[in-house]
């Protein structure tokens, strides 16, 4: 393992031999005694383990309980404790929750804190989505949002400031391995175990306590993050965060980046991407149903070796995929398009949830009928599936509640999903088949979001 090297609360770290799968959470409270931030769910839920990262990318607000050491390196990290300034001058969002009485029990402040100090330091202003990974349970959010709002439009104190400027300097000593030399390196060491934001991969080692046996870290290869937009195609590196998807997706298919929003937290989003979305393979995984009905390919490499194909070819059977040893995610594109994308997730909490049904449309109609339809679900099968048979039934005839009606049995045709703990088969079928009813009401003016209807 190379040396890491990071800035904790201004002051530099360098650490040589430490265990790849060493979470920063623990690290902090065992090694260095910052106590601040604290063990809530251990799974990047609660938020009680929210720290302030920040690089070249800005300033984020990550889970620490799911970070791992190494992506950390050449990176500016402040726990609660390093939010007060010289003479432990407090941030204005500290002063601000005290002033407002917005703690109680306390054990969810350090986290609240360093989630409202990225906001701050980002200028955002949108406090509801900025606290949907912050759980708490004593205060309530009125007294936590007021305080938000007073400190808006203070400055960011200097001490806050000076850490993207020296995280960039520590930065530019570490060397970024060339795409080349990775796929290279992963085609000879295949068993591997690829890590990018660790939302996944970091339940393994906390939930799991699987032992890693070796660790490739994606953050500092060349080529992963790209994200590239012409007249005709998008193209996006796996390694693109969920949250810089949605940003870059919210003028072509707003539907699409609206779904990407209720993906976890603020904290999550900043830390998953969209290429370990899609690798591992998870049949309630948001981002593959909207992409498979964007027609996006999957673009995958082994060694000097590449291949494109269909996104929903990639999904075999359930934990198994489409993919060689040493052969891993690239990226994925999609043609652009006139937008008909409509994508809806339902969960038993509005944010940060896994989906029991999340399903996406996008259907083309001429003159009154079905020109072409695309369908596909997560959480009705084992993989990420298009809905073929609702989609015969409703191509050339016409757009209405008759043809709509006649696909009720189409739907049993094309899945057949399970109950568990999220919701019963019956459940999830019915759900997938109103879906189709409210796209349809959508497209003939009606308001069916939920944040919008109003008594």
């Amino acid at each position: 393992m190379r040396e890491i090297a990071f800035l904790l609360n201004g002051e530099l770290v360098e650490l040589g031999q430490v265990d790849p799968t060493r979470t920063l959470l623990d690290w902090l409270r065992e090694t260095r005694g910052l106590c601040g931030t604290k063990e809530g769910c251990n799974e990047g839920d609660c938020g009680a383990c929210t720290v302030m990262v920040t690089d070249a990318r800005g300033a984020r607000a990550l889970n620490a309980c799911i970070l791992f050491l190494p992506q950390l390196h050449g990176r500016a990290v402040r726990t609660v404790e390093g939010m007060a300034g010289p003479g432990d001058k407090l941030h204005p969002v500290q002063m601000a929750l005290i002033d407002h009485h917005a703690s109680q029990c306390g054990f969810c402040t350090p986290g609240v804190v360093a989630s409202l100090v990225a906001a701050h330091v980002n200028g955002r202003r949108d406090f509801d989505d900025v606290l949907a990974g912050n759980l708490c349970r004593c205060t309530g959010y009125a007294p936590i949002i007021r305080a938000a709002e007073a400190t808006a439009d203070a400055p960011v104190p200097d001490w806050l400031a000076e850490d993207a400027a020296r995280a960039a300097k520590l930065a530019q000593g570490s060397k970024r391995q060339p795409l080349r030399d990775f796929a290279k390196w992963y085609q000879s060491n295949p068993e591997a175990v690829l890590v990018s934001g660790a939302t996944d991969v970091g339940l393994w080692v906390t939930k799991g306590l699987r032992d890693l046996a070796q660790v490739a870290f994606l953050s500092h290869v060349d080529g992963l993050d790209r994200i590239e937009i012409n007249e005709e195609t998008v193209l996006v590196g796996a390694g693109v965060t969920i949250e810089d998807l949605r940003k870059a997706v919210a003028p072509l298919h707003p539907g699409f980046a609206e779904l990407l929003r209720r993906f976890g937290s603020a904290q999550v989003r900043r830390a998953a991407t969209i290429g370990g979305n899609i690798a591992n393979g998870s049949p309630i995984g948001d981002g593959p149903p909207a992409l498979i009905v964007l027609r996006a390919r999957l673009h995958l490499r082994r060694g000097q070796a590449r291949r494109a194909i269909a996104l929903e070819d990639f999904f075999l059977d359930y934990g198994r995929q489409d993919r060689a040893d040493g052969e891993f995610v690239e990226a994925v594109s999609f043609p652009r398009q006139h937008d008909r994308l409509r994508c809806y997730k339902l969960a038993k909490r509005f944010d940060q949830d896994i989906s029991a049904v999340c399903g996406c449309f996008s259907i083309a109609v001429e003159d009154g009928i079905v020109a072409e339809a695309r369908i596909a679900f997560g959480g009705l099968a084992g993989v990420p599936k298009r809905a073929a048979n609702v989609e015969a039934a409703l191509v050339g005839r016409p757009w209405d509640e008759d043809t709509i009606g006649e696909t009720w049995d189409a739907w049993a045709e094309d899945f057949t999903p399970m109950s568990d703990m999220r919701a019963s088969a019956d459940y999830r079928l019915d759900a997938a088949r109103n879906m189709l009813i409210r796209y349809f009401l959508e497209a003939a003016g009606a308001v069916t979001r939920v944040l919008e209807v109003k008594p």
